[in-house]
């Protein structure tokens, strides 16, 4: 591609995601996203009613009347976006490739944490870490995290999960909300997301198409794994087999909420068949309802 139809593609997706940062996740943003805890404001005189653990007993003495600290929510933020590269991600049945879908939902957030003033860094990976951003902020530094977010491409095929999540625990040194967007097509990565999760704020968001719960009736069909290269063939004709692919289907999807949900990492689900701002809205409401408890 071009460099001129990449700069024209990636200001096309800066405005259309950027008219949905400002009309909707702006909103929701401030109220899902907690800061790092709170910084001290200033010092006050004490008055009735105000917690006596906040009094400033040094300058309570020098004033000889009560006086306490006032502390502000520190709201300054680090988003890391660990985005999967690998070659199951290029696959879509309807509307878009699984990757550009993730690329987009990046890019919407990316832009909502840019109006909010945080910082915001990248992880591309496959089955190794292929290109890291450092956090920063900016609409610049944003932008070439939507530009690799749309156009990087790897060298890896596969996907490990576990060594990303590793890789941010070594790059990191404070806490950040972490979003983890993969298909998941992978295993083993349940302890470092489990070990992550106690410094970080991660949330998992899988990106699933519709083929992948039905198969549709057309025969006999050949697939193929586009991470292995394994080729096998399915007669989608038989009720039964597209039965037992739904079944095995949604069984897999269960377990992976199911293991999350064990590890206290938020999980969404988003389909390349629905769009991605109602399953977000939803998700952003349930985590507003729950951290206002």
């Amino acid at each position: 591609m071009q460099p001129s139809e990449v700069i024209k593609n990636i200001r096309r997706i800066q405005i259309t995601t950027g008219r949905l940062a400002s009309d909707f996740f702006s909103g929701h943003y401030h109220s899902v996203f907690k800061g790092r805890g709170m910084e001290f404001d200033e010092v006050r005189q004490y008055l009735p009613g105000d917690d006596i653990r906040s009094i400033d007993w040094n300058v309570t003495a020098r004033m000889g009347e009560p006086f306490i600290k006032k502390f502000v929510e520190e709201r300054e933020l680090t988003i890391m976006f660990l985005l999967d590269f690998s070659d199951s991600t290029a696959f879509a049945t309807v509307n878009c490739l699984k990757r550009a879908l993730a690329a987009e939902i990046c890019s919407v957030l990316a832009l909502s944490a840019v109006k909010n003033n945080d910082k915001v860094g990248f992880v591309a990976f496959t089955d190794r870490v292929e290109r890291f951003i450092r956090p920063a902020k900016g609409l610049r530094h944003a932008l070439t995290v939507v530009r690799d977010a749309l156009y990087f491409e790897p060298m890896g095929k596969g996907t490990d999960i576990a060594a990303v999540i590793e890789y941010l625990n070594r790059v990191t040194k404070r806490r950040t909300i972490t979003f983890v967007i993969s298909d998941f097509h992978a295993n083993g990565y349940t302890k470092a997301m489990s070990i992550a999760n106690r410094r970080h704020d991660v949330i998992a968001l899988s990106i699933v198409d519709p083929v992948e719960v039905d198969l549709p009736d057309v025969g006999l069909i050949e697939l193929e794994d586009a991470e292995t290269g394994e080729v096998f063939l399915v007669d989608t004709s038989s009720k039964s087999v597209r039965d037992r692919y739904r079944n095995n289907s949604l069984n897999r999807l269960q377990e992976r909420k199911r293991l999350f949900r064990s590890i206290n990492v938020d999980y969404v689900e988003v389909s390349t068949g629905i769009p991605y701002l109602k399953t977000l809205a939803r998700f952003f409401r349930m985590r507003e309802r729950r951290l206002n408890r």
